[in-house]
């Protein structure tokens, strides 16, 4: 193991890890491939197969592991494992428990992955445990054996400039300029832990680079998190000279480099940020839950529900980065709170601070319609972070229509018209190259360029046409009359209650235009007229008080919400 020390101590672990797999030696081979594993935090392994790229899937889930069934199971499936263990893309899907039948619970099955998640959890699936298999159907992967996490840039004034390299199959490359743009900038800034790509030059700009050119003709959206997940010609196919080197100039904006790393979700987990080229963890002393509110806010995610500390998602490895943390919780970056320096520290990684982050729909994901003849049609706008914005149409179709509508409340979409059908919005586009499959329940849970990542014109702003088949019934419950009680609607074939989160007068006022009866005089919460049963189905309405029906107002969702027992909207309306 000495040696392995030795061999491993003037490289960036990974990079070694090629020479390191030739090894005959199986116990080292096991070391490096788990530590390998720990270091990126994954929750997945292959078993069974003859070389670590190959094997029965498992997944581990609320502290144990289990398999994967191969209903619906293929190659995009597989593409997602790979890309979750850390290898090239998947050379083949095999199901019928091909590496052996698994024990213990089948976990996931219906798997529906588009082939851009980052882990197999984020896909469509039956539900965590819920399934109609067994072990005789246990999926598994075959995997290109090529690591992909490793990119440098060369040649530059700053880590964040220079010209971009790759390490491939055992030996860093080039990538020439055929094609590459903003959109490949931008997947190479994200890849190497920075902000946003400020521009991407070619032609050799930070000089001519010797060795292999690797990749050409690249044709990232910009959404992806590696430069081999984007179309391209071929590894070490090209028509290029080193004269034509592609480069990248990255903003040092470190507001994307955080991750969450050992929870059963991706909400939750410890908390690693990436400074100067590497990741590490921050220390729980003085932890609190302002300083996980920005740990939240810079994953995307709503408000945190709790700062766990004493490394309850296992200890991590590497430096300790931050310590002593003092967030006042309205920082958008972990890095601009009052801090002890990065690396300085008087920790141990039984300190390692944690996270549980409410997901954003519970906060920040309503959505509406503009400019349409009728609720169910128009420009498609998204509030996210406290603004209204628009869609973009690049990639937008009838599966990114389907969500939309579905998350309106209403039928399936008709129709999903772009080039600013419904008018030209204003203010940020927030969305751009959608990939729903049409399974998600909001917007925001499909694949995109990262919100407010775009590289379009108003001119472009998606719309759609929803069909009107849910049922706008309403009615009151609970009241000494007609005109007051706890208001329910049905949607999709049952009732369910309002909750009160944002509940107001105007909120009141559709409400009772829609039960036929005159203005509302008042808007009680917290279940006035008794708790209702069943599903909560609106929540955070933000009513004008002009609309004719509830569901034509934002809200978070049809049955999404943040509510309990206690929070049941109720109206009291004069008579018409």
């Amino acid at each position: 193991m000495a040696a392995v020390t030795q061999m491993l101590s003037g490289c960036f672990f990974i990079f070694c890890l090629h020479s390191v797999f030739a090894s005959d030696n199986g116990q080292l081979h096991e070391t490096i491939l788990r530590n390998r594993r720990t270091t990126q935090g994954a929750t997945i392994r292959v078993v069974g197969g003859s070389s670590p790229t190959e094997g029965r899937v498992e997944v581990f889930v609320n502290g144990a592991w289990g398999t994967v069934c191969d209903d619906l199971w293929d190659i995009n499936d597989a593409n997602v494992a790979c890309r979750q263990l850390g290898f090239g893309r998947a050379i083949s899907a095999p199901g019928s428990a091909s590496y052996g039948s698994g024990s213990g619970s089948i976990l996931l099955d219906n798997l529906a992955c588009t082939g851009a998640e980052s882990n197999l959890l984020h896909c469509p699936h039956s539900g965590v445990g819920s399934h109609n298999c067994g072990h005789s159907e246990d999926a598994g992967v075959v995997c290109s054996s090529d690591l992909s996490s490793a990119i440098r840039v060369v040649g530059g004034s700053s880590s964040t400039e220079g010209r971009v390299e790759v390490f491939v199959n055992g030996a860093w490359g080039t990538v020439c300029d055929d094609l590459w743009d903003i959109n490949d900038a931008n997947v190479a800034c994200r890849q190497l832990g920075f902000g946003r790509a400020i521009s991407a030059p070619g032609s050799a700009r930070y000089g001519s680079g010797s060795g292999s050119i690797l990749l050409d003709n690249l044709a990232c959206t910009g959404a992806e998190s590696n430069l081999l997940s984007c179309p391209h010609s071929g590894v070490g196919s090209h028509n290029c000279g080193h004269s034509e080197d592609a480069g990248v100039v990255c903003s040092s904006s470190l507001s994307s480099a955080i991750r969450v790393v050992g929870g059963s979700r991706p909400t939750e987990g410890r908390v690693e940020v990436f400074v100067n080229g590497a990741w590490g963890t921050v220390c729980d002393d003085l932890w609190d839950v302002n300083d996980a509110n920005v740990a939240c806010r810079q994953l995307g995610f709503g408000r945190a529900i709790s700062a766990p500390v004493g490394a309850r998602y296992g200890s991590g490895s590497g430096s300790i980065l931050l310590d002593n943390l003092a967030c006042t919780g309205a920082e958008s970056n972990l890095l601009s709170c009052p801090h002890s320096g990065i690396g300085s520290h008087n920790c141990g990684h039984e300190e390692d601070a944690g996270v549980v982050c409410m997901h954003s729909s519970d906060l920040s994901s309503a959505i509406r319609v503009v400019g349409g003849s009728s609720s169910t049609e128009g420009r498609v706008e998204v509030f996210v972070n406290g603004a209204w914005g628009t869609v973009c149409d690049d990639l937008w179709d009838i599966n990114d229509a389907n969500v939309v509508c579905r998350q309106l409340g209403f039928g399936r979409a008709i129709s999903a018209p772009g080039s600013a059908s419904y008018g030209q919005g204003s203010g940020s586009i927030l969305l751009d190259n959608l990939a729903c499959t049409g399974a998600e329940s909001n917007l925001l849970y499909c694949p995109h360029s990262g919100v407010g990542s775009h590289n379009c014109g108003h001119s472009e702003d998606a719309g759609v046409v929803c069909s009107s088949s849910l049922s706008s019934a309403i009615r009151v419950v609970g009241g000494s009359s007609p005109t007051e009680g706890r208001v329910e609607v049905f949607i999709n074939g049952a009732w369910g209650t309002v909750c009160d989160d944002l509940w107001d007068i105007n909120d009141a006022n559709v409400a009772c235009r829609q039960l036929g009866f005159g203005r509302a005089i008042s808007a009680p919460g917290f279940a006035r007229y008794g708790s209702g049963s069943g599903s909560f189905l609106l929540d955070n309405l933000a009513c004008t008080g002009a609309e004719s029906n509830l569901l034509s107002c934002p809200h978070n969702g049809v049955g999404n919400h943040n509510c309990g027992y206690g929070e049941d909207a109720g109206v009291s309306c004069a008579p018409s």
